[in-house]
């Protein structure tokens, strides 16, 4: 049943990127929405060439159960969101004094925004992982 809902959501990526990137290159809407429909036919396609193979090909299908479900794998990944967050607050940081410095104000404030944001979700998520484990 899994593989039905996945195979269904795929086929809906690369219709409505077909309908977007066809209606984007007929001029019809703003040709940001051509490029979202793009990005979606080409998510589409991918995920489902994927997932053929992942269903035919057994030893690609038992390396990629291990490589989801192995431990080190995980907390590699959670390590990467970690550093990745990080990083992104410390240039959004530099950002907004680099920025306020050129008399960018309102970019800079927008930089200063997103680091705000970043720390109240750092701590929302903070919060409910702390009840969680």
């Amino acid at each position: 049943m899994k593989k039905n809902r996945k195979i269904i959501l795929y086929v809906i990526y690369i219709l409505m990127g077909a309908v977007l990137w066809g209606i984007g290159a007929a001029e019809i809407v703003d040709p940001f929405w051509g490029g979202i429909g793009a990005s979606f036919l080409g998510v589409g396609v991918i995920r489902m060439v994927q997932m053929y193979r992942l269903y035919k090909d057994e030893t690609y299908r038992e390396r990629m159960e291990v490589e989801v479900g192995d431990e080190r794998n995980r907390f590699i990944r959670g390590k990467a969101w970690a550093w990745a967050g990080y990083l992104f607050i410390m240039l959004s940081g530099l950002a907004v004094i680099v920025l306020k410095i050129m008399g960018l104000d309102m970019w800079s404030l927008a930089a200063s925004y997103s680091v705000c944001l970043m720390l109240v979700l750092y701590w929302l998520s903070y919060a409910v992982l702390r009840r969680k484990y």
